[in-house]
């Protein structure tokens, strides 16, 4: 297997969903607490790395082994059957990586606390029955919410936890401003599933995974789209304004024509080769702009 194709296999190109709100929980953790375990912070995002990869390898497997389309789809689409990779390597790879994750989590949950076993379990449960099991999430109206909720939310929710446990207050009120800070990642990576659901609608329906988008209907979860980008915004601003975020982070805003623009280009067309890259350039953007803008604050 080369470099290249592995690289695809963990859809390395999807990390930015995981990196980005990793920073975030740092930034947060340091401008309202001062904390910072950098020690626990690498062995998770380490740990986080490599289940993130393990996951895109379990979704590939999952939908190469229960693809309706054998010809199209499993032959020429998924990774696994185009380049005529061995199933049993690829497993192999797969195990091998949750086991490494799963034992520094543990270590980490044994240094920390069993709180962050609690999420730890939630994260894994959602990777691995995303794409498992008789009825698994990728194929139900779910995929949107848990993956934001879990690549969004979860991990920043951790990242704040490994920084902060020692020193943190936790009630309603502190969730509830964990939640705010994490609103946009978890907007635009959600959005980031519902434009891939949208582009492989058809081809969704015809290997029987009805998702969001079909119950919504292509014109609803496309607005749908548009209203997740704008309540990104309106997050980053009320972060700023409930002074959970230096006044630097409304910097965000620089971007809001360049998002404007992508999403214009995907309300056009939504086709999974031509204008799925827009979703990705979304988060990419939005997300490395709010840290950054939230990292020079720090500072200032």
């Amino acid at each position: 297997m080369s470099l290249a194709v592995f690289l695809e296999l963990v859809e390395i190109k999807a990390k930015t969903a995981s990196v980005l709100p990793f920073l975030i929980g740092i930034c947060f953790s340091w401008y309202n607490y001062h904390a910072l375990n950098l020690g626990y912070v690498i062995l998770f995002f380490i740990a986080m790395f490599i289940f993130n990869m393990a996951v895109d390898i379990l979704d590939n497997l999952n939908d190469y082994h229960h693809a309706v389309d054998e010809l199209e789809y499993k032959r020429k689409t998924n990774i696994i059957g185009r380049e005529h990779l061995s199933v049993k390597l690829v497993f192999s790879i797969m195990i091998t990586m949750v086991i490494i994750s799963a034992l520094i989590g543990v270590v980490l949950a044994w240094l920390t606390g069993w709180p962050l076993l609690i999420m730890g379990l939630w994260c894994y449960l959602v990777g691995v029955f995303y794409s498992s099991g008789p009825h698994p999430f990728s194929s139900m109206p779910l995929g949107e919410l848990l993956s934001g909720v879990t690549m969004g939310f979860m991990i920043i929710l951790i990242s704040i936890y490994l920084n902060t446990f020692e020193v943190i207050t936790w009630n309603v009120a502190t969730i509830a401003k964990i939640a705010l800070i994490a609103l946009p990642t978890s907007a635009w990576i959600a959005n980031l599933m519902l434009a891939n659901n949208i582009s492989d609608l058809d081809e969704d329906e015809s290997n029987l995974r009805y998702t969001l988008p079909h119950y919504l209907g292509k014109k609803r979860a496309v607005n749908l789209f548009v209203l997740l980008n704008v309540i990104a915004f309106i997050a980053i601003i009320g972060a700023v304004v409930v002074k959970i975020a230096p006044w630097t982070m409304l910097i965000t805003l620089v971007v809001v024509p360049i998002v404007v623009k992508q999403t214009r280009i995907f309300m056009k067309k939504q086709v999974k080769k031509e204008t799925f890259v827009t979703a990705i350039r979304i988060l990419a953007i939005g997300s490395f702009a709010q840290v950054v803008s939230y990292a020079v604050g720090l500072f200032v």
